[in-house]
């Protein structure tokens, strides 16, 4: 690989798999665009922003993985929550299955030793 021509390994890895994390964390429970964006970035390899996550909440409603709806908040203007559908649990429970033996191959592979 050039250098300079090279994407960071972490971002593509991030790239693929932050929608996946974005369901995980609507599977227990409704939450709004800012405390998602607080749950990924309280480990840094997922942080992102508001300028991911909006756009990334509208891809995952147009594909119906989740649905929204406007609610009243304590303080400030309303909020709108995000929850999985059905489709988007099937979509997760898939996504895990696969996810495993992704990174379980992957681990073999980067801590197998030179024979």
């Amino acid at each position: 690989m050039v250098a300079d021509r090279a994407r960071n390994p972490m971002t593509e890895l991030r790239r693929g798999t932050i929608a996946f994390c974005v369901l995980a964390l609507l599977d227990d429970r409704e939450r709004y665009a800012v405390e998602l964006v607080g749950a990924l970035t309280e480990n840094r390899a997922l942080a992102t922003g508001a300028g991911t996550i909006y756009p990334l909440l509208s891809r995952l409603r147009e594909e119906k993985l989740v649905a929204s709806t406007w609610q009243e908040s304590p303080a400030g203007p309303p909020r709108r929550y995000y929850r999985l559908t059905a489709s988007g649990r099937r979509s997760l429970e898939a996504f895990r299955g696969e996810w495993a033996q992704f990174r379980d191959a992957v681990d073999q592979l980067l801590t197998q030793k030179a024979s």
